[in-house]
């Protein structure tokens, strides 16, 4: 059964630090356009991350992402003392260089005598002051898990495909099915149009008051109806129809070859819609190409 292009899965998995999420989505594409979304992931393990998603999805625009939601004893922030230290020596240094000059203005020592939590309030607002715990959170000892981790996510995202591959296969599969049907309904104006193309050449001669060579006649008016004949398209349009059922029933991911069948399915409808010199026929054309768009827009779709 064919697979949708379009598609979510994730799955979750704990670490003794915290809880790991990992995330896919995907959208129609003509190749494995893979975008790592996380700063998490280490940098060595990255083209296997690649190499395995790309042979999971094939393809499309894949979006790959891992957040991490630290346990509540490790998400608690921490003073930086050193750093804090510093900013506290250069901001007293600071108002020492005030004072010596005479400033009007209160210098660090007054401010911190004065107002001491002031001070501490300005230091931990300092950039970095007061920093998450940072460590590396995915490592050698605990990749396995996240490598299954991310086999669950790749396999929700394929099983999330094929419900949509069903979908779509029963959509594009009723279209060429309607387009049969309307390829047959052609034939029972057939033997009219041929007929309405002698009344009108006829009928011209006789405006023209012309008298023509009847037995000439005949055979240019055979040679002109056997040019306007649609009998070819509508063999090589069932054909094509019947080989896009085959290909979409037969193959894995039929995506670009169902494309390029439901272009030569295009040449035959417009084909037929350019001879058809009958008002019914036109009708019926302008159908299969409204069903063949549909087709063709739902191939993009299909892996």
């Amino acid at each position: 059964m064919i697979k949708s292009m379009t598609g979510y899965g994730k799955a979750e998995t704990i670490l003794e630090t915290g809880k790991i999420t990992v995330e896919v989505r995907s959208l129609n594409g003509k190749t494995a356009d893979i975008s790592l979304k996380t700063s998490m992931l280490p940098k060595d393990k990255e083209m296997a991350v690649r190499q395995k998603i790309a042979a999971a999805l094939t393809r499309g625009n894949i979006d790959f992402f891992i957040t991490y939601e630290p346990n509540a004893a490790d998400s608690a922030k921490k003073i930086n003392m050193e750093l804090a230290m510093e900013y506290y020596e250069q901001i007293f240094e600071l108002g020492r260089k005030i004072q010596a000059k005479n400033d009007s203005r209160i210098g660090a020592e007054n401010l911190w005598t004065q107002n001491p939590n002031e001070l501490l309030a300005m230091i931990v607002r300092m950039p970095e002051v007061m920093d998450a715990k940072k460590q590396e959170v995915i490592t050698e000892e605990n990749w396995p898990i996240v490598d299954a981790c991310i086999d669950e996510a790749l396999a929700n995202i394929n099983a999330f495909r094929s419900q949509e591959g069903e979908v779509l296969y029963k959509d594009v599969t009723e279209k060429v099915a309607n387009i049969l049907e309307y390829s047959a309904q052609v034939e029972a104006f057939e033997k009219e149009r041929v007929e309405a193309i002698r009344e009108k050449i006829l009928s011209r001669f006789a405006e023209l008051k012309a008298d023509p060579d009847q037995s000439r006649l005949e055979q240019e008016m055979i040679f002109y109806i056997e040019k306007l004949d649609i009998n070819e398209e509508k063999v090589r349009l069932r054909q094509h129809c019947r080989y896009f059922l085959d290909t979409i029933a037969g193959e894995d991911c039929p995506g670009k070859k169902l494309g390029f069948i439901a272009q030569e399915m295009g040449r035959e409808i417009n084909t037929t819609g350019s001879k058809a010199n009958h008002t019914e026929i036109q009708k019926i054309v302008v159908k299969m190409k409204d069903e063949l768009e549909k087709i063709k827009e739902q191939s993009l779709n299909i892996l």
